[in-house]
């Protein structure tokens, strides 16, 4: 009766199976169907080897077997499959069961699961492991760390002065659109006031030519053609006032036109101005160039530069005063106008601040300091190219480099 129950608790509590002397399963209980997965039907008269693992090496099982064969008992924790692939553990102890005459007649083996706590063991294991290269790599990662936060120090001021640099240039810009803002208002209102003036002035030429008509006996060339040169400045002024009203519109029209016109249009204006200060121009058109842009801005950057000679040399004294002006390709795509007088030159401490807005070195009365500002707004926004400055022995240098104008049918002049 007690040997029943020691039976049926050793069933209930363990896995049990077994097989005969060639390994073939005459018995399992209800725990072994429960772990591999198997029915009971599914196991009886297979071989034992049907939850056998595939990592599992034979000489594990050689081994086995050896030792039951011998009589022994094998004690040892096995690695199986389950029927859907997955695997388990189980610590086994494989008993050879005797007859009367001491001769092997089953075997009986007797399992616990222990798959929990094989992969615990895994991952304790794993976590050693993980433990011990963090450990032998600590110092490497320390000095690699350390390293990193020297050279994070050493260019931290570098990218605190970049940026700075960045927001004073973001500052600078804003500020700048606000002055242009203001600036456009500020030509609109200069227009405004100016256009009945020179109407008014036109009306009184036109009078003073009739009146001379009508009193005079003689025909006077000269006065004729001062005349007409008033009359042209006076329409060359006001268009140069429409001009600017239109310099900060997006949408105006921009042409082709030949740089030389530019220039003669310059010239109608600054030619008194040149002869009243005993200032020689010396022009050389080495190529006929077209270019696209706005013809009216354009001769005023030319206006500027002979402007700022001009008060060059008012301010140091220089007895052959000469500007020599010349036009050329520099190659398939640009064309070069190099400006060069002999008034001295610029100071090398302002040479680069001539370009910014509202720096000048004359006097309130003589200027704003915008001239060569807006000179380098035209040729770059308005023109897609570049001026620069520069000083030569015995003055100033300034460089014009313009796209040609690829459509030559189209150039004005």
């Amino acid at each position: 009766m007690k040997l029943a129950q020691y039976k049926r608790a050793i069933e209930q509590s363990n896995i049990v199976s077994k097989t005969n002397l060639d390994g073939i399963i005459t018995f399992v209980n209800d725990e072994f169907c429960n772990i591999s997965g198997f029915s009971r039907e599914e196991l009886i008269g297979q071989n034992h080897n049907i939850i056998r693992h595939p990592d599992v090496p034979k000489e594990v099982f050689q081994k086995l077997w050896d030792t039951i064969k011998e009589k022994k008992t094998y004690i040892s924790t096995v690695k199986n499959r389950a029927k859907d692939g997955t695997t388990f553990y189980v610590n086994t102890t494989v008993i050879p069961m005797l007859n009367v005459d001491g001769e092997i007649e089953e075997f009986i083996a007797i399992r616990y699961n222990v798959t929990s706590s094989i992969a615990l063991t895994k991952s304790l294991q794993q976590k050693e492991e993980e433990l011990e290269f963090l450990n032998a790599t600590l110092e490497d990662r320390v000095k690699k760390q350390t390293k990193e936060l020297r050279k994070l120090n050493i260019t931290l001021e570098k990218r605190i002065k970049k940026e700075v640099k960045k927001n004073r240039d973001k500052d600078r810009v804003l500020f700048q659109q606000s002055r242009l803002a203001a600036m456009g208002e500020m030509i609109g209102n200069i227009a405004h006031q100016w256009r009945q003036p020179l109407s008014e002035l036109g009306i009184i030429l036109y009078k003073m030519k009739k009146t001379y008509k009508k009193h005079s006996e003689k025909n006077d060339l000269d006065y004729f053609e001062s005349y007409e040169d008033s009359k042209n400045v006076i329409k060359k002024m006001s268009d140069t006032i429409d001009d600017f009203r239109n310099f900060f519109n997006p949408h105006r029209p921009s042409v082709a036109f030949c740089i030389k016109s530019a220039l003669d249009d310059a010239m109608l204006v600054m030619q008194g101005t040149l002869q009243r200060h005993e200032i020689k121009l010396k022009v050389n058109v080495k190529d006929k160039v077209c270019i696209k842009g706005y013809l009216s801005e354009f001769s005023q950057v030319l206006i500027n530069l002979l402007n700022n000679s001009k008060d060059a040399f008012n301010q140091n004294v220089t007895d052959n005063r000469v500007i020599h002006l010349e036009i050329q390709k520099i190659d398939v795509n640009y064309a070069m106008i190099s400006f060069k007088d002999n008034a001295g030159g610029i100071e090398k401490d302002i040479l680069d601040k001539i370009f910014e807005p509202y720096f000048t070195t004359k006097h309130a009365s003589m200027g704003t300091g915008l001239g060569l500002y807006m000179s380098r707004m035209i040729i770059q926004n308005s023109m897609g190219g570049t001026l620069e400055a520069k000083n030569s022995n015995d003055g100033a240098c300034f460089f014009i480099k313009v796209p040609v104008c690829a459509d030559k049918e189209k150039c004005n002049g």
